[in-house]
């Protein structure tokens, strides 16, 4: 069974505001027999009309719902949907990591996203729902080395901004999942 025992120590930064907003988590699923051979799940988010992050790989997840017990139930549950992979029975939760603030992508309202970290131990079969247009493990150490590391620009109404990026396969992480992928690690090498 994978472990990631080293974020067992890690304190993640939690927004202090972060229950009087819009708050949607994630979910970082590893596999491997061990955290340097390891991959890390992404979705490529469907193509739609009206979404600024239309066709970006991501985190599976989404906003919180009032059936919701807690922000990692969110992000399992949203896992389920999305992609069929279901952490609640085939994930070991290890940790969380630092929220993140963002805007929904309707309006300029802020949003809390905290993301969470599980060990993955099933099968590799997926059932994408409309939401993801695929689902890819990508290797850690492919991740994890700098000369995949890139630069995204992107035109926006304040003029054209310059991102850090990664690129796999013809796939660009970018935005909140390359922070989240930066931090989680980041602390890998830490722990």
């Amino acid at each position: 069974m994978p472990s990631l025992r080293w974020l067992e120590k890690y304190r993640p930064h939690k927004l202090p505001f972060r229950r009087h907003v819009t708050r949607a988590s994630v979910a970082l699923i590893y596999r491997g027999a061990n955290v340097r051979e390891g991959e890390l799940f992404f979705i490529q988010r469907a193509r739609r009309e009206g979404d600024p992050w239309s066709g970006d790989m991501a985190f599976p997840g989404g906003r919180l719902e009032r059936s919701d017990t807690s922000s990692r139930h969110t992000a399992m549950r949203e896992t389920l949907e999305e992609t069929g992979l279901d952490l609640f029975q085939q994930g070991e939760y290890q940790s969380r990591l630092s929220d993140l603030l963002t805007r929904h992508h309707s309006r300029w309202s802020p949003m809390v996203v905290t993301p969470h970290v599980f060990a993955w131990r099933g099968d590799n079969v997926m059932s994408l729902n409309h939401e993801a247009q695929r689902g890819i493990w990508i290797p850690l150490a492919y991740l994890g080395n700098p000369a995949h590391r890139s630069t995204l620009q992107i035109r926006t109404p304040l003029g054209r901004m310059t991102f850090p990026c990664c690129r796999y396969q013809g796939y660009c992480i970018w935005g909140l999942s390359y922070s989240m992928l930066q931090e989680f690690l980041r602390k890998r090498e830490e722990g």
